[in-house]
């Protein structure tokens, strides 16, 4: 039931622009599996084997960790309307940490320049393995909206509470990996 891509086919660019969440899984080889659920608002399909995210500041930064150690990522897309499907996007990727000219470039290219305040790193994908796979047993849900709750906290925070934030909260992983997110 499997169907292997070398690249992210216009199809499926489409079947990600559709989705309202995505997942992302990075691991090393001897670390905690980090699983994160993302919504799509803010994902951009670059090109036929690129993909970017902007990541929130948040609770931990296993995402990024993971990546400067070992630098493996899954995205996971599925259907839960309409037609059944999962794709998975296999690659390496790499964090652009805000404040850095690689974040300031992309996020001109790709958001028009402009972020949340609580925004900490785009995350870029290089997809070497694009899988789609039936789907048929994902439930169906509907979707109601995007929480407002974590924009509103960044908010609350401030520039200069939010760096003192991910300087006390995201400078290391669960498992005590250096995230190589600058001060």
């Amino acid at each position: 039931m499997a169907t292997q891509f070398e690249r992210i086919e216009p199809p499926l660019a489409r079947f990600i622009a559709k989705q309202k969440i995505f997942f992302a899984a990075t691991a090393t080889g001897d670390s905690r599996i980090n699983l994160s659920p993302r919504s799509t608002d803010a994902l951009r399909v670059l090109d036929e084997s690129r993909v970017c995210y902007l990541d929130l500041t948040g609770s931990g930064s296993e995402t990024s960790a993971h990546l400067l150690a070992d630098g493996r990522m899954t995205l996971m897309f599925c259907a839960f309307e309409g037609p059944p499907m999962i794709l998975r996007l296999y690659g390496r990727a790499r964090s652009l940490f805000h404040g850095t000219p690689e974040y300031a470039e992309r996020l001109a290219a790709s958001y028009d320049g402009e972020a949340p305040l609580g925004a900490r790193q785009i995350v870029e994908l290089t997809a070497d393995l694009v899988q789609t796979s039936c789907g048929y047993a994902v439930p169906l849900f509907e979707h109601q909206g995007e929480r407002d709750v974590l924009t509103r906290w960044a908010e609350g925070k401030g520039a200069e509470g939010l760096k003192a934030y991910r300087a006390e909260k995201n400078a290391v992983s669960l498992d005590g990996l250096p995230t190589g997110m600058p001060a």
